[in-house]
C-alpha cells in the first residue's frame, strides 16, 4: 500500500470532471496547475497538484464534480485478492483510526459501471471498516456536518484511494459527489431529478427552506421542478406561457401564471423566499428576468439559477460569461454562494445566490 501523510498536504488527488466537460480536460488541468498520472473510466482522473488552495480557489474549479486528496492508496485488483475487505479495512483503520473522521463513506471509483460488483464492495467494505472504528458522530451521509472532515474511500478494478476532507472542500456528500436521483416512468420530467439534486448540494452551504416557504419558478412548464418542490410542501408561484401538466395544476400550494416571464410582475407586496429559474435560452438574457423579479426577495432570500451555455465552444468563453452573469447578479445584490454541475446538467452549471441583507427599493 502506497500512503500519504494524513496531516500534511499530498500532493496526489482524485477528482472527477463531468464528462461533458471532457474535450476542456487538459485545459481544466492546466488551469488547476495539475498533471494526470491516469484516467479511471471517463470522468475520474488521478492528479498531481502541488497547491491544494486551487481546489477551491481556481477558476477551472467550477467545472470539478468533485475532488479529494489522497491520503491512503492501495493500487491493485480486489476482485482477484483473497479477503480484500479485511485487508482494506485493516489499512483504512491502521492509517485513519487516530484521525478522529465524522463518518466513514465508501463507493465505487466508476459509479456508473453498469456491473454492481463494486457497488456491493464499497458498501461491505463500509460495514467492515465502521465495525474497527469507535462511533463515529455522524451515522451516514445526512448527518453530516458540511465543514468537518469525512474519510471518504473509493473503490474500483484499479483498486482503493482514500482521503480525508470535509464535504464541502469536496463539493459533495457522497463518495464521488452528488447523488445520482432516479425518477420512475411516472415523473413529469427529469428536471425534478434536477432540483432534487440542487436542494441537497446546497446543505453543503445553508439549511434548507423550512416547509410552506415560498418559491417563483420561471419557466415552469411542464411542471418536473414544480412537482418536486410541492412535494417538499413548499409553495410555488409558476410562471409560463404553455401549460401545466395535469397532475399539478389544481395542486393547492400552486399558483400557475399563464404569462410570459418577460412581463410578469408579483402582486403588490408579494414576497418569496426563493426564486428558481431553468429557463432556455441565453443565459444573460434569464438573469436578468431573475435579476427584475428579485426586488421581491426576502433579505438572505435564494436563487437557484441554472446558467446555460449554449452558443460556447470554448473554456474561455465559458469562464467570461460566467464571470459577466456572477458580476451582474452581484452588483444587482444577490451573492453567489456556490456553483455546480449537476448530474442532470447538460452544458450548463447550476448557480445558487443569496439576496443581501438590506433590502432593495
Amino acid at each position: 500500500m502506497s500512503e500519504n501523510d494524513t496531516t500534511g498536504s499530498p500532493s496526489r488527488w482524485l477528482i472527477r470532471i463531468p464528462e461533458i466537460f471532457a474535450p476542456f480536460t487538459d485545459e481544466i488541468l492546466r488551469g488547476l496547475g495539475a498533471t494526470s498520472e491516469k484516467s479511471f473510466g471517463r470522468e475520474y482522473h488521478l492528479v498531481q497538484a502541488s497547491d491544494p488552495e486551487v481546489f477551491r480557489k481556481s477558476k477551472a474549479a467550477k467545472y470539478l464534480g468533485w475532488n479529494l486528496p489522497i491520503h491512503h492508496a492501495w493500487p491493485c485488483v480486489p476482485q482477484k485478492m483473497e479477503n480484500f475487505i479485511e485487508k482494506a479495512a485493516q489499512g483504512i483503520f491502521k492509517k485513519f483510526g487516530e484521525a478522529k473522521p465524522q463518518t466513514i463513506l465508501t463507493g465505487a471509483l466508476i459509479s456508473t459501471a453498469p456491473h454492481p460488483y463494486y457497488r456491493h464492495l464499497a458498501t461491505n467494505l463500509r460495514g467492515r471498516t465502521l465495525q474497527l472504528f469507535p462511533t463515529l458522530p455522524a451515522a451516514g451521509v445526512d448527518d453530516q456536518r458540511p465543514a468537518i472532515p469525512s474519510l471518504f474511500c473509493l473503490v474500483g478494478k484499479e483498486g482503493l484511494y482514500c482521503g480525508l476532507q470535509s464535504p464541502r472542500d469536496s463539493n459533495g456528500f457522497y463518495p464521488g459527489g452528488t447523488k445520482f436521483i432516479s425518477q420512475g416512468n411516472s415523473a413529469i420530467s427529469r428536471a425534478g431529478a434536477k432540483i432534487a439534486e440542487a436542494l441537497h448540494y446546497l446543505q453543503l452551504y445553508r439549511p434548507p427552506l423550512a416547509a410552506n416557504a415560498h418559491w417563483l419558478e420561471l419557466g415552469a412548464s411542464p411542471g418536473g421542478m414544480t412537482s418536486e418542490l410541492l412535494n417538499r410542501d413548499y409553495r410555488v408561484t409558476a410562471v409560463d406561457r404553455a401549460a401545466m401538466d395535469s397532475r399539478i395544476v389544481n395542486h393547492k400550494n400552486l399558483d400557475f401564471v399563464r404569462d410570459d416571464v418577460l412581463s410578469y410582475l408579483p402582486p403588490h407586496g408579494t414576497e418569496f423566499d426563493a426564486i428558481l429559474c431553468d429557463m432556455n435560452g441565453d443565459g444573460r438574457d434569464s438573469l436578468r428576468s431573475v435579476v427584475r423579479l428579485a426586488r421581491h426577495l426576502k433579505p438572505k432570500g435564494l436563487v437557484v439559477f441554472t446558467l446555460k451555455m449554449l452558443a460556447v465552444t470554448t473554456l474561455r468563453e465559458a469562464d467570461e460569461l460566467f464571470s459577466a452573469v456572477v458580476a451582474y447578479a452581484e452588483k444587482s445584490g444577490l451573492n453567489l454562494i456556490a456553483q455546480t454541475h449537476l448530474t442532470y446538467n447538460r452544458f450548463e452549471l447550476t448557480l445558487f445566490f443569496e439576496a443581501a441583507d438590506v433590502k432593495r427599493s
